[in-house]
């Protein structure tokens, strides 16, 4: 990986696509109409944020595949779940999910899930498995590699 050194600090391609996206990603409330999701008091985000939303009929299938659950909005339509910033790097996440950098959504969905803890983040492979499964998507990394 190629790396450069900036005043003492050392920049790779993962730090500039991040610095990037963080350049674009607007703050609590968009004139677009979106918002940011907020991180519950008494949590942090060190890595930044994104969401992943699917379907709400998704939620509760979801849940009891993955090993730790992070927070999770929900309305009638969709659940989002907190994933690091830039968790879909080399992902394909499978239809009907949505992945959303910035943690950015139209409507201001409900908190349904806290973890315990100070993270809020839900561990995005198990996450992206978990999807994989429910929808019959086979992972990006097991896909033939065609030439």
């Amino acid at each position: 990986m190629r790396t450069a050194s900036c005043g003492g600090q050392v920049l790779n391609l993962d730090t500039l696509v991040r610095l990037g996206r963080e350049a674009q990603t607007p703050g609590p409330a968009v004139p677009g109409g979106t918002r940011k999701l907020s991180v519950p008091d008494g949590m942090t985000a060190p890595m930044g944020c994104d969401a992943v939303a699917v379907p709400a009929d998704f939620g509760p299938l979801v849940i009891p595949r993955l090993p730790r659950v992070g927070c999770v909005y929900a309305d009638a339509a969709h659940w989002w779940w907190l994933v690091p910033s830039d968790s879909d790097y080399a992902l394909d996440w499978p239809a009907p999910a949505q992945y959303t950098a910035g943690a950015l959504v139209a409507d201001v969905p409900r908190l349904i899930h806290r973890p315990d803890g100070t993270l809020p983040y839900t561990p995005p492979i198990p996450l992206y498995l978990a999807l994989c499964r429910l929808t019959g998507t086979t992972p990006s990394w097991s896909r033939p590699v065609s030439a």
